[in-house]
């Protein structure tokens, strides 16, 4: 999550998508929305950080809570923040299942919620 959120500070999505499980099985609801796949996820985030008008701003994890499952999984809960060169702070919860894989540990489960 660390360098998730380097990458993603680095407006670097390639990079932060890079903590995510590269297949069609992927799962990411957000905003009572599913996207399934690692590259329409992908695009949901370039449409919603980098297209026209839009910004990625400074992305922070924190309170961070991990519970690991047998040697394989684990589940992450925390908050996300980002400060926005307009002063704005979106932020929220999270919710992620991790899997272990010959390449490192990869999300194949993201559900993000925003404060209202």
């Amino acid at each position: 999550l660390t360098r998730q959120q380097d990458a993603w500070n680095r407006h670097d999505l390639e990079a932060f998508m890079s903590g995510y499980w590269n297949s069609s099985q992927l799962t990411f609801f957000s905003g009572a929305r599913e996207t399934s796949g690692w590259q329409p996820t992908l695009e949901r985030y370039r449409q919603a950080y980098q297209s026209s008008g839009k910004e990625m701003g400074k992305l922070e994890f924190s309170e961070l809570k991990i519970k690991c499952f047998a040697g394989d999984a684990a589940f992450v809960r925390g908050a996300w923040k980002l400060t926005m060169s307009d002063g704005k702070i979106p932020h929220g919860l999270f919710t992620l299942i991790f899997r272990k894989f010959p390449d490192g540990w990869k999300i194949v489960h993201d559900h993000t919620s925003a404060a209202d």
